[in-house]
């Protein structure tokens, strides 16, 4: 008698297959934006730190010019949260949660007495918490 074999194991290699490439796929987009992170972070800040090195040792940088390095490193730091939505959709989406201006309109908007409830131990979550405890 033959034993036939299960015909899942053809699905299971595909399904492993599409488990690798979606982790790949997570794991190149990850290495693309802190590629360009640390690319745009080298590019401000570089020029700067070399020439603060030559400013010590021979004094002869001038002082215009260091400031305009110095505003380049700090243009690093306004391109970072242009850089981070761009590419991160969990950081769009904790942005969208706290600035008005990037939230969805069909996301409604909490409203202070419910931020202050959620922050006092009272209202509905605290009921709920106590109800768990008695539970567990």
């Amino acid at each position: 008698l033959q034993v036939p074999h299960a015909p899942s194991q053809p699905l299971a290699s595909n399904e492993s297959r599409r488990f690798t490439n979606k982790h790949s796929k997570k794991a190149l987009k990850a290495s693309l934006t802190l590629g360009i992170l640390l690319g745009m972070f080298f590019v401000a800040w570089l020029p700067f730190f070399v020439t603060n090195v030559a400013q010590a040792v021979c004094g002869c940088v001038p002082a215009g010019f260091f400031d305009v390095l110095t505003w380049l490193g700090y243009c690093n730091s306004t391109m970072n949260p242009i850089i981070y939505p761009l590419f991160m959709r969990d950081f769009k989406r904790a942005m969208g949660k706290f600035l008005p201006c990037c939230r969805r309109s069909a996301e409604p908007r909490p409203s202070a007495i419910s931020l202050s409830m959620r922050n006092s131990h009272s209202g509905p979550r605290a009921a709920t918490a106590t109800s768990l405890k008695n539970v567990l």
